[in-house]
């Protein structure tokens, strides 16, 4: 049935640009060229020949009229006079469709390798004074209004060095709905703007970071944003140069950088499916896998994570009728045969390999909502999501997983519906019920050895209860003449890495 019913580490370079080219941004929008009105600024010529044109802003009227750029500027720009902005546009020698453009939030042609790059793509670059006492303020709307209507795209992508990362956050964070993308490279993002950064999340606008491994904005800028961003399932891709501080900022070859922004440019928005339903919140899911690995051009090793390098999949958060809390799914890009599908109790971690190696292969991963109103899981509850999620062609036999104490919710609901159940995957499990069953889970495993259920479960060999939980459960589930495999990871505790091939040959062969 059609479902709209009506970490991998790599360490080539070169497969990381596949990745992204490949899609790891969704799908690409076909553009409709449209044309841009002339500009009537004085002109002169930026780097590689392209058409610069300098206008000036007055501060109370908000009045651009054509400005000739003195001679001695060359390829940058002097402060304005007092209650004056100069304003400037390069344009592109054939206009990307969509007519895309970069906003140069401060310092202007200082390391403007990607600006230069973006020209010969098809972007206009465009800039506004912006220095130590010109932040950006309601000149930045004026601009912006211009632009727009000489026919540039409505929503800009930003470069932001050092302070212009602050002030390219200042704007886009009052403007969320109006902004493509954001390079940030080294930036300083103050405490009032992070607070305002779900905003920009909220609206799926994809950042990109180039840091010093130890500048001091690091700690105290970036990464903040990164938590702040992956807590709301936003996309964030930061490369962390080693060994280099605040300065040189940009890279030597800025085509990541303007991959992104380009792919940034021309993605759509994802089409909720059908099984999400209308009000299913969407956010994106991916590894927290890095990569280290050397940019010869850059004299440097950088440390790569985020979207740009890792697959990052849908996720939707759903509530369903007679359900009192959400239920999450997480999609495959290419659903697998019979839509397989793993249903769990906890949320999956970023650092879960195997649940992003599930995923992959084809495999939607369903976290079924925990009752607000009760002690855990809902029996009927998780029928309903069951019922629902099968009617929209998700495999009858989903297999039931999770960690630790989640695990016995799992389990519980598995004793409870033997019969739709494909196999038992756990992690460090805790058999015990305070939803689903009123009988403890590790008592009542008979349903499941009748029904031919097996069951892996992966362990910790420091864990402080292998040994009265999973090795209980495994002599209990071998007695009753159930096939059940204890895999004991030595020198590890509760939390423990998930990188087994086991469980995934394990759960692929159970489903089939």
């Amino acid at each position: 049935m059609n479902l709209n019913r009506n970490g991998k580490i790599y360490d080539s370079f070169k497969v990381l640009l596949c990745l992204f080219l490949g899609g790891i941004l969704t799908y690409p929008i076909v553009l409709k060229a449209q044309n841009v009105m002339a500009f009537d600024g004085k002109k002169s010529t930026w780097h590689d020949g392209f058409i610069r044109y300098d206008f000036i802003m007055d501060d109370s009227t908000f009045a651009i009229t054509p400005f000739k750029a003195p001679d001695d500027e060359h390829f940058g720009v002097k402060d304005p006079p007092p209650g004056k902005h100069r304003c400037i546009v390069i344009a592109p020698k054939v206009a990307a469709p969509g007519n895309p453009w970069s906003w140069q939030a401060c310092y202007w042609d200082h390391q403007p390798q990607t600006e230069v790059e973006l020209l010969h793509r098809g972007f206009h670059i465009v800039y506004i004074s912006a220095t130590a006492t010109l932040a950006p303020g309601k000149q930045w709307d004026a601009w912006y209004k211009y632009l727009t209507k000489h026919g540039l795209s409505p929503k800009p992508e930003f470069v932001g060095m050092s302070r212009g990362g602050q002030y390219e956050y200042t704007w886009a964070t009052e403007h969320p709905d109006k902004v493509t993308a954001i390079y940030a490279d080294n930036p300083y993002i103050p405490t009032d703007i992070l607070a305002k950064i779900g905003e920009l999340a909220k609206n799926d606008v994809p950042l990109i970071h180039v840091c010093g491994s130890f500048d001091p904005l690091y700690n105290f800028s970036t990464l903040p944003v990164e938590a702040i961003y992956q807590g709301f399932g936003a996309r964030i891709s930061v490369l962390v140069k080693e060994g280099f501080g605040h300065h040189p900022h940009s890279l030597h070859n800025p085509k990541i950088i303007a991959d992104f922004m380009e792919q940034s440019f021309k993605e759509t928005k994802t089409t909720i499916p059908d099984y999400a339903g209308k009000h299913a919140v969407a956010s994106w899911f991916y590894s927290s896998n890095y990569i280290y690995t050397n940019f010869p051009k850059e004299s440097a090793y950088i440390t790569c994570r985020g979207p740009i390098f890792v697959p990052a999949y849908r996720r939707y958060q759903v509530t369903l009728p007679g359900v009192d809390a959400f239920t999450t799914i997480i999609a495959p890009k290419n659903p697998a045969a019979g839509n397989p599908w793993i249903f769990r109790a906890d949320a999956v971690r970023r650092d879960d390999t195997v649940s992003f190696d599930m995923l992959n292969k084809g495999y939607f991963i369903v976290t079924g909502a925990v009752s607000y109103n009760a002690d855990g899981p809902v029996l009927a509850q998780w029928n309903k999501i069951y019922k629902y999620l099968t009617g929209y062609g998700f495999s009858p036999k989903p297999t039931i997983s999770g960690n630790g104490g989640a695990a016995g919710e799992a389990l519980a609901w598995a004793i409870a519906n033997p019969d739709k159940v494909a196999g038992i995957y756990m992690v460090n499990p805790i058999l015990k019920s305070k939803g689903i069953l009123k009988t403890m889970p590790i008592d009542t495993l008979a349903p499941l050895v009748k029904a031919k259920i097996q069951v892996l479960f992966v362990c910790g060999a420091d864990d402080p209860s292998l040994d009265e939980q999973a090795l209980v459960a495994q002599k209990r589930y071998k007695q009753l003449g159930g096939k059940i495999t204890v895999i004991v990871k030595k020198g590890e505790a509760h939390y423990i890495p998930q990188g087994d091939a086991e469980a995934v040959t394990f759960i692929t062969t159970q489903s089939k």
